[in-house]
């Protein structure tokens, strides 16, 4: 689904309505994230449905290193040749060096992500990719800047795109199965996750386009600030 000119959204229902983000601006296609399959199968239709052929991509950016966002990458980087970019800490896991961190197995609210919380201890993981390129704040890749944001995971990484007024969130934020910060039983420092937030509501921001859930496509700074304003996470907030 085109949610503003050059920009894609992908969704897949297993992973938690994980998303993933397509860029058109001229310089080939830039993904932002893979969804879960393995075989990229929802990818490569939303890549055939606009036109364009998987060869089209020219790299892949990476928020951050859970599998519901690893899926299709060992693939389509086999079929594009894309270019593979991603956090440094995030790196070693995504190219199946080292285990992603993960938090409690006990039920945290919401409730309805308990499966998901057991699934991400005993599942397999996505297959190993090699990441080519480190970034860090202040990168650019593309139409991107790169936002090192803290908090989901010690290497997540968002990224800001001005001439569409968006930010691709990843995990830091989710509107599904509710707007609030990302999902509370996957952060592994909530205090850096808020101050990642704050920093993303400084922005000028129409889109809010986050891991789990709908992109928010309208009045996206005013939105997360209220948010913040009533987690008491917002500077004044009562």
């Amino acid at each position: 689904m085109e949610i503003a000119p050059g920009l894609h959204s992908l969704v897949e229902t297993q992973g938690g309505f994980v998303h993933a983000f397509l860029i058109e601006d001229g310089g080939g296609l830039t993904l932002i994230d893979t969804l879960y399959s393995a075989g990229a199968k929802h990818i490569l239709e939303a890549i055939k449905n606009i036109g364009k052929s998987v060869m089209d991509i020219k790299q892949i950016v990476l928020t951050h290193a859970h599998r519901a966002h690893l899926g299709g990458l060992a693939k389509l980087k086999e079929f594009s040749g894309a270019e593979v970019y991603a956090h440094e800490w995030e790196a070693a896991i995504i190219a199946g060096e080292r285990k992603q961190q993960c938090t409690t197995l006990l039920p945290v609210k919401p409730l309805i992500l308990w499966p998901l919380q057991i699934a991400s201890r005993i599942g397999p993981p996505a297959r190993a990719c090699a990441v080519d390129r480190i970034l860090r704040d202040g990168d650019q890749v593309g139409s991107l800047r790169v936002l090192h944001t803290p908090g989901h995971t010690p290497g997540h990484l968002a990224f800001y795109w001005p001439q569409r007024r968006a930010i691709f969130a990843g995990d830091t934020l989710a509107t599904w199965p509710e707007f609030d910060q990302g999902w509370p039983c996957f952060i592994l420092n909530f205090k850096q996750n808020w101050t990642s937030l704050r920093r993303l509501a400084e922005l000028d921001l129409d889109i809010l386009a986050v891991g789990h859930g709908d992109p928010i496509t309208r009045d996206g700074s005013e939105r997360l600030r209220a948010l913040l304003k009533k987690t008491g996470h917002w500077p004044g907030a009562n």
